[in-house]
C-alpha cells in the first residue's frame, strides 16, 4: 500500500514544483516589468512636464500654529532660474495680522512640476504676545504689539491643472515687538498659474530682440553721411 502511495504521490509533487516553478518564474519576470515600466513613466513624465513650469501665480494660503490659524493671500513671481519671489499677507482676523516677503531656491524631486524649495526673507505685523511674570507665575496676555522677524521656509510643490499645491514650513524669528523668540508655522497654499515659464521666456526675449532692433537703428542712424554730402561724393576728386 505504501509503495502504491509513494508512486501516487512522487508524479503529484513533480506536478506541483514544476507547475510553481513556473509560476515563480512568471511572477519574477512580471515584477522586472512592473518595475521597468514605473522607471520608464516617469522618465517620460520627467520630460514631457518640462514645459509645464510657471513664472507668475496667485492663490490663497492657510496657516496654523499654537497661537492662531491664519488665512492669507500670496502671490509669486519667478525672478531667475529655479528662483522666486513669494509675498504673503495673513491673519486671523482677530489679534494676528502679517506680511512676509521671501526669496525661494526651487529644484526638483522628479520633474520641474514637482520640486522642493527653501528660502528665507522678513515680515512684519501687528500680533499678540505672552509676557511670563514670575512673580504671580502667570502669563499675561497682550495684543496689539507692531512686530517685526526674520522669516525662513521649507517646503514641497506640485503644480496640476495649472494650480500650485505646496505644503510648507515657515519658522519665524523675532526680532522687535513680541515676547516669544520663535514661532514656527505650518501652511498649505494653492495659487493659480498666471503666467507659465514658457510665456515668460518668450516675452524677455522678445524685447531682447526689440532693443537689439532699436540699438542697431541707432548706430546706422549715426553712421549715416547727410543728404547733400551723399550726393557730392560721386563728384569730388580722388587724391
Amino acid at each position: 500500500m505504501e509503495c502504491f502511495l509513494n508512486r501516487v504521490q512522487n508524479p503529484i509533487n513533480a506536478w506541483e514544483k514544476a507547475i510553481f516553478g513556473k509560476a515563480s518564474y512568471f511572477n519574477a519576470i512580471m515584477k522586472t516589468h512592473t518595475i521597468l515600466c514605473t522607471v520608464l513613466c516617469l522618465t517620460v513624465i520627467s520630460t514631457t512636464l518640462h514645459a509645464q513650469r510657471y513664472g507668475s501665480s496667485f492663490g490663497i494660503r492657510l496657516g496654523n500654529n499654537d497661537y492662531s490659524r491664519m488665512v492669507g493671500i500670496t502671490a509669486q513671481q519667478r525672478v531667475f532660474d529655479r528662483v522666486t519671489l513669494e509675498g504673503i499677507v495673513q491673519s486671523d482676523f482677530k489679534l494676528n495680522s502679517t506680511a512676509h516677503v521671501l526669496v525661494k531656491k526651487h529644484a526638483p524631486i522628479i520633474s520641474k512640476r514637482f520640486n522642493y524649495y527653501y528660502g528665507a526673507g522678513i515680515s512684519a505685523g501687528v500680533e499678540e504676545s505672552y509676557v511670563k511674570n514670575p512673580e504671580t507665575m502667570q502669563i499675561n496676555q497682550t495684543y496689539g504689539n507692531p512686530t517685526m522677524g526674520a522669516d525662513l521656509m521649507v517646503g514641497i510643490e506640485m503644480t496640476v491643472l495649472n494650480t500650485v499645491i505646496s505644503l510648507d514650513y515657515k519658522p519665524n524669528v523675532n526680532i522687535v515687538g513680541r515676547e516669544e523668540f520663535y514661532r514656527g508655522q505650518v501652511g498649505i497654499s494653492a495659487r493659480t498659474v498666471l503666467v507659465k515659464s514658457k510665456e515668460q521666456k518668450k516675452k524677455k526675449r522678445k524685447k531682447a530682440r526689440a532693443k537689439a532692433k532699436r540699438k542697431k537703428n541707432a548706430n546706422s542712424k549715426n553712421n549715416a553721411k547727410p543728404f547733400f554730402e551723399s550726393i557730392s561724393d560721386p563728384f569730388k576728386k580722388k587724391p
